[in-house]
């Protein structure tokens, strides 16, 4: 099975998360969420695998959604819109993501992606 971890090097959580998945000894390929940021196509995929709402997609916290006060203007938006938004800017995208064929991690939390070990 095939892996991809998208990360921005800068990103305490992102590098929590590789260590995390260097330690388990799980590779993975890993991906620069601003320099390789997915495509709409990806995010659609990703967002309907993970059956998770479009918004938990966004980097609520991160200084270019606060800037484009995104709090107000994503409530008015469709769901096609908000995955175009998602990919123009990888730093609106939160990190890490984690992709499989089966499985879509978003953000660190260790209890959740324990159950990559089990895939």
């Amino acid at each position: 099975m095939s892996y991809i971890f998208l990360q921005y090097p800068k990103c305490s959580t992102c590098k929590k998360a590789q260590n995390w998945l260097n330690w388990n000894k799980v590779s993975y390929e890993s991906r620069h969420i601003v320099d390789e940021t997915p495509s709409i196509d990806e995010l659609t995929t990703w967002i309907e695998k993970s059956g998770l709402p479009v918004e938990k997609f966004f980097n609520s916290n991160g200084i270019v959604y606060k800037n484009m006060g995104l709090k107000d203007k994503l409530p008015e938006m469709s769901k096609e819109e908000k995955i175009d938004l998602l990919s123009t800017n990888g730093m609106l995208i939160k990190r890490p993501i984690f992709v499989s064929d089966n499985l879509v991690l978003i953000g660190f939390k260790e209890a959740d992606w324990k159950k990559i070990l089990e895939l």
